[in-house]
């Protein structure tokens, strides 16, 4: 049984190809000016770029501030230098990562209007701080009883604050 070598087909097929000319380098330079410029120079129709809202762009400063702030330290914390311990490694990138979400969920529930989304943000700091637990458990690591809820830290000090100046003794009614 006869098999066809890969040069005799491709010797066969490249008689039936038309001859590179004219056309095919008009085609291909066409190919080429069009993924070598970008798309809007390309584009038949002139959209002006319309800037944003005043107002919308100074509501939203603070929270871009403390979205770009989340980041860059995670990005920074996630820098590690390996230890030769790939779970113990895994950990201290994840952990940071994890926390970067929990601290743009927060920026989320200060800034954010949808209630749908502010949900998601709240069940994102509860499962990522769940995570970040399990992890530290999975290597050995101690993790702390408890901590205050991200979102609460303030209205703690508030609560403190507002009650500093009462100070109840309840050991004299207690019997032991």
């Amino acid at each position: 049984m006869y098999r066809p070598s890969f040069r005799g087909v491709a010797t066969a097929l490249s008689g039936k190809l038309p001859r590179p000319g004219l056309g095919t380098a008009f085609f291909g330079a066409r190919l080429l000016v069009a993924f070598a410029l970008p798309s809007h120079l390309l584009a038949h129709e002139v959209h002006q770029a319309v800037p944003p809202a005043t107002a919308a762009v100074v509501d939203e400063a603070p929270f871009l501030k403390e979205n770009e702030a989340a980041m860059i330290k995670m990005m920074d914390d996630m820098a590690i230098k390996p230890t030769g311990d790939i779970d113990r490694d895994f950990v201290a990138m994840m952990s940071p990562h994890h926390q970067g979400a929990i601290d743009m969920a927060i920026s989320e529930l200060r800034y954010g209007k949808n209630e749908q989304l502010r949900r998601i943000a709240q069940e994102i700091i509860v499962d990522q701080m769940q995570e970040i637990a399990a992890m530290k458990l999975a290597i050995g690591e101690t993790v702390t009883n408890s901590a205050p809820a991200p979102t609460q830290q303030q209205a703690s000090a508030a609560v403190e604050h507002h009650h500093s100046g009462m100070h109840m003794d309840m050991s004299r009614g207690m019997k032991n």
